[in-house]
């Protein structure tokens, strides 16, 4: 399969399985996949598109030095365009970006001064690698938002809580990436839970959750990739047309 093919259908797929988990909002959210080495092309969901009905030829090929491949009537959506653009240039870990409003991690972006917690083994493995923006100021439309985003990222951070508005999770693969979104919204639901008990937390000590999560990114089996391939495998018989 050839190589822009194959990271549309990677991407076509985490839309698919995205919806299917209810991390989709309406036909807002998206998701993007550098296709250069430079990050000033890459793939994007089109404006309108539902994230349950994506298609591999339906993802937009956007270029920062083609004008108008972001301009005109098949333009993506302006917010996705101020935040992946910028994103994609500046950070190196930022191959594969995915944005949602997913219920639970937008709960916590919602808490005062909230500080993701400890509390379980999946919570362990984004030990040390959240960033925080606690400086909501309406969609994200100005032309420098995208620069001030990805500042708060660097270090190598692959999560960014927004207050008052979502996450965003960034990956080296689409598989990886989407292997993180989805161990986040786990480890927020159960935050969200434990939380709503008002009971005293049993939080795991630093030393151990930098343990975990050194375990988690060194696991010996491809654990990511292995997840995403058989979610592949699920839609390849349920719902073939996104590779299409």
């Amino acid at each position: 399969m050839p190589l822009l093919h194959a990271q549309r259908t990677d991407l076509a797929a985490a839309f698919r399985w995205a919806a299917r988990l209810g991390m989709n909002e309406s036909i807002a959210n998206h998701f993007s996949l550098a296709v250069n080495d430079t990050g000033t092309r890459f793939l994007l969901n089109p404006v309108g598109s539902h994230f349950s009905r994506m298609r591999a030829s339906e993802l937009l090929v956007v270029d920062t030095e083609d004008i108008s491949s972001y301009t005109g009537p098949n333009a993506p959506d302006p917010t996705a365009w101020t935040l992946h653009a910028a994103l994609h240039q500046a950070l190196p870990q930022a191959r594969c970006i995915l944005h949602t409003h997913m219920h639970s991690a937008t709960v916590l972006c919602c808490l005062k001064d909230f500080e993701f917690l400890m509390l379980d083994q999946n919570a362990c493995r984004f030990h040390g690698r959240i960033a925080y923006d606690r400086g909501y100021a309406g969609m994200a439309l100005q032309a420098d938002e995208g620069r001030r985003v990805a500042a708060l990222m660097d270090a190598g951070k692959s999560v960014l809580f927004m207050g008052n508005h979502g996450v965003i999770v960034v990956g080296p693969t689409v598989a990886q990436a989407f292997d993180e979104l989805y161990y986040l919204e786990k480890a927020c639901a159960l935050q969200v839970s434990a939380l709503a008990t008002g009971r005293e937390l049993a939080l795991i000590p630093d030393d151990v959750a930098r343990l975990a999560c050194s375990q988690w990114n060194d696991y010996p089996t491809r654990f990511s990739e292995l997840h995403f391939n058989a979610l592949k495998s699920i839609l390849n018989h349920e719902e073939p047309d996104y590779r299409t």
